[in-house]
């Protein structure tokens, strides 16, 4: 539910956390871009914001329990060994997790463990770039409160998806009019784990519900190291 201000509840508990973003990879996702649009995001609210460009932060389990977010950017890599296992634990142990398109959701190909923590994968996105909907499944949830269903002109991901995600957000194939999971949520050990397929580029979240969504969600993952 939004406050009078138009805030929602997680964005007035925010205040003095800590983030991690990673980001690199594959340039045509634009990650120094979206990283950049998602820092200011968080330290709009109120988030201490610490920016890496190697993914050897991610074997820094002991840097890693010290935030309350990691945020990773980073397409279509290798995550191996103490990277891997490092990342994994520490949203085990706590540590919230957020991403929005291949940044998150097509990081690492062959890091299965990896992905059993986000609750899915990318697959395909057959028809390029083009319009799609984005349908609100659960307007009741906070991080969708107050947004109806939108247009997109991006790419639409179909991905392999755990059966365990909570889905707040779906968009229908034309293709075999397959209904897929969008924007979902879910939880990992201790840690919380938001996750957005929209946002292929920094110009996506020019569209607000873009931002919003990937903005609402950070700050709930965030939360849930606090016990919020």
């Amino acid at each position: 539910m939004l406050n009078a201000d138009g805030s929602t509840r997680q964005e007035r508990l925010t205040e003095n956390m800590k983030a991690l973003i990673v980001y690199g990879g594959w340039a045509g996702h634009e990650p120094d871009k979206v990283a950049a649009i998602l820092e200011k995001a968080l330290r709009d609210n109120g988030f201490d914001v610490e920016m890496s460009e190697t993914l050897d932060s991610f074997a820094d389990k002991d840097n890693l329990l010290t935030k309350d977010l990691i945020v990773p950017c980073w397409t279509m890599d290798k995550l191996e060994g103490d990277r891997q296992s490092g990342l994994c634990q520490a949203v085990r142990e706590g540590v919230g997790i957020a991403g929005a398109h291949g940044g998150m959701g097509d990081a690492f190909r062959e890091a299965t463990e990896y992905q059993f923590m986000v609750g899915g994968q990318f697959v395909a996105h057959p028809a390029g770039i083009h319009e799609f909907t984005v349908r609100v499944r659960d307007r009741s949830d906070p991080i969708m409160a107050g947004i109806d269903d939108f247009t997109l002109v991006s790419e639409q991901y179909y991905m392999h998806v755990d059966p365990a995600i909570e889905v707040l957000a779906t968009s229908v194939f034309a293709e075999g009019g397959v209904t897929m999971p969008a924007v979902w949520k879910k939880t990992f050990g201790q840690g919380r784990v938001f996750y957005s397929s929209l946002g292929h580029v920094a110009a996506d979240f020019d569209t607000p519900e873009v931002l919003t969504i990937t903005t609402r969600g950070m700050l709930w993952a965030a939360e849930g190291k606090a016990g919020g």
